[in-house]
């Protein structure tokens, strides 16, 4: 077992653990790490605690120390620099006609590094640009192509349902969406209906998907015949949200909605 911190960098970030040593890390308190990138600052958002082996990718990187006032001042700092950057980049990538779109900037806390991110329908040369930025900048220059549901995580925005987007609020992780999904769901397959702002299918079909599996479970199929308080009919649909079944009634020839614990399977 491995006693760990779990420090997210963004606001709806990833979570990495880290070995907090014997420093007495409290939720929602900010550190220095040491990480791929160099030294960072996070927000502890799981408070110490043990995890397996599996859990973690060794060798577990560890926490140099507990971030104060001077730290806060250099993130705020590095986020000024970066939008000036982000301008700098802007007419540069102009000057050089590249097909790319920049989305954000960032600099690592120790500056070592600025990373650009930015979107291209395809690949981009962008060797002499690097070498512009380089010129400028004085430091490590790392441009890094990115995908439309990235740079929707990273700008934000109110989805179709009118709340913030999932990804840029709380969701770390994007997963696997498929169209089976929404018809599983018996949602409109109309593109508009179901794609969020990235253009592709919304993330929230994925984390819904699981509940309507499991209620659907519990449902008679569509083709079975059951036994109602109205009669003998034959399921012709399912609404697993309200948990209620669409039934063709035979002595009334009419389909009915009734709830899923009127309706007996014969």
């Amino acid at each position: 077992m491995y006693n760990v911190v779990g420090v997210r960098f963004k606001k709806a970030g990833k979570i990495y653990y880290f070995d907090p040593l014997d420093f007495a890390i409290d939720s929602e308190e900010h550190v220095i790490v040491e990480t791929a990138r160099g030294i960072e600052y996070g927000k502890v958002v799981i408070g110490r605690k043990q995890v397996k082996e599996d859990d973690v990718v060794l060798p577990l990187k560890k926490v140099i120390r507990i971030a104060g006032q001077d730290d806060a001042r250099i993130v705020e700092e590095n986020r000024t620099a970066a939008k000036n950057a982000f301008a700098t980049c802007l007419k540069k990538i102009r000057d050089h006609q590249l097909k790319m779109k920049l989305v954000d900037v960032e600099y690592t806390f120790d500056r070592n590094k600025i990373i650009f991110y930015f979107t291209a329908e395809g690949r981009v040369d962008f060797r002499e640009l690097v070498k512009d930025l380089a010129s400028i900048f004085r430091t490590r220059i790392e441009l890094r192509q990115i995908g439309v549901r990235d740079e929707a995580k990273m700008l934000g925005g109110i989805g179709p349902c009118g709340r913030i987007l999932c990804c840029s609020s709380w969701l770390g992780d994007f997963e696997p969406v498929s169209i089976k999904m929404a018809k599983d769901q018996s949602l409109s397959l109309n593109p508009t209906k179901i794609s969020g702002l990235c253009g592709r299918l919304m993330c929230c079909l994925k984390f819904e998907h699981d509940n309507y599996e499991s209620i659907k479970e519990e449902l008679p199929a569509v083709g079975k015949f059951v036994v109602t308080s109205l009669g003998e009919g034959k399921v012709v649909g399912i609404n697993a949200g309200s948990r209620t079944v669409h039934v063709q009634i035979f002595e009334i020839s009419k389909v009915k909605e009734l709830p899923f614990d009127e309706v007996v399977v014969k």
